[in-house]
Formats: C-alpha cells, sequence, structure tokens
C-alpha cells in the first residue's frame, strides 16, 4: 500500500516536469499559431535559412519563415513566409539573408521601402539578396592572401633584365692609356734594368 502512493507522487513529479519542460519549451521557440498573412520572395540561394527561422525588420521580429520550394521554371528558392497582420510591408521593400555572427543561424531580414501600397496575402517581394556562403567567404579570403603572398616573393626577387646576361660578349678591362697612343713594345734585350 505504502508503495503504491509513492510510485503516485513519482509519477506525478515525472508529469510535473514534463509539462514544465513543454512550457519552456513554447516560450522559447515562439512556436504560436500562424496569425498573419502570406507573402513570397526569391533567392538564388538560401543556404542556412530554415523553416521556422526568423523575418525581421530593424532586428524585431516580425514574423517566420514557412517553407521552401523550388520555382522550376528559373530554378531559383522560393520563400513562404508569415508576417504578423500588425505589420504592413510596402511592395518595393527588400528581403536580405543575413546573420548575427558566422557561427548563428541565418534569418530574413525585410528592409522596407518608401512605397505607399502595402503588399497583400499571397504578395512578393522583388527586390532580394541571397544568402553568402561562409565556405566561399574563407576560400575567396584564402586565394587573395595566397595571391599577396605571392606578387610580394615576385617583387621582392630581382628583375630579368637587371641580372646580367651569361650569353653576351665580356668586355676587357679598359687600360690607362692616352686617346690615340699605341702600346709601346717590349724591349728586345729582355728587362729594362739589365741591358
Amino acid at each position: 500500500m505504502q508503495r503504491n502512493i509513492f510510485e503516485t507522487i513519482l509519477g506525478a513529479v515525472v508529469l510535473l516536469v514534463a509539462a514544465g519542460f513543454l512550457f519552456f519549451f513554447y516560450r522559447t521557440t515562439d512556436i504560436k499559431p500562424a496569425t498573419g498573412y502570406e507573402i513570397t520572395a526569391e533567392f538564388d540561394n538560401v543556404d542556412g535559412l530554415q523553416g521556422g527561422s526568423a523575418v525581421r525588420i530593424s532586428g524585431v521580429k516580425v514574423g517566420q519563415v514557412l517553407g521552401f520550394e523550388m520555382n522550376p521554371a528559373n530554378y531559383r528558392a522560393v520563400v513562404h513566409m508569415n508576417i504578423d497582420a500588425s505589420v504592413k510591408v510596402p511592395v518595393d521593400s527588400s528581403a536580405v539573408i543575413s546573420s548575427a555572427g558566422l557561427l548563428d543561424a541565418k534569418f530574413l531580414t525585410l528592409q522596407p521601402g518608401g512605397d505607399e501600397q502595402m503588399l497583400k496575402s499571397g504578395g512578393k517581394i522583388e527586390y532580394t539578396q541571397s544568402s553568402v556562403s561562409l565556405e566561399k567567404m574563407l576560400g575567396q579570403f584564402i586565394f587573395s592572401v595566397s595571391k599577396n603572398s605571392k606578387k610580394d616573393d615576385d617583387d621582392a626577387a630581382p628583375a630579368k633584365d637587371d641580372a646580367p646576361d651569361a650569353d653576351a660578349p665580356k668586355e676587357a678591362p679598359a687600360k690607362d692609356k692616352a686617346p690615340g697612343a699605341e702600346p709601346a713594345p717590349a724591349p728586345a734585350g729582355g728587362s729594362e734594368d739589365h741591358p
């Protein structure tokens, strides 16, 4: 009898802890029913962007990414997003895939335009900037560093025209003599000191 009461209390504690985890998960991940209107945007590359990623204006979350599909006509990625009903987005706005840092998750930033006409449900953002691949950026950086170091090595090496040419004929060293003077003949009888 005492064991059954202990198991019942332990089961109730486990259920309370599980309910606490679910509540915490619900609050921190912003999983709420989608209320608002849906708009789309096309990108060349959506690497790093995921369903449920935040849609922000000026850093404030105004919606979330619902999903992706590919446009078979131009092979671009179509991003579907849900925007809060209280937020109106001008038709000439632009969408940029960005991140807070190199290792942070990507999100969608909307940059509102100045048009008085607003996007309605089913509308499309025309101006977009795709995601930049971290691997591509690192490859470009490494390539530019290696290219600059090779250029510095080439600048430090002597120019080919400044180096003496091995095939060129060598000139005899100039002797100290007056112009037009001929060399004196050697004496016939030996040295000058002994006649």
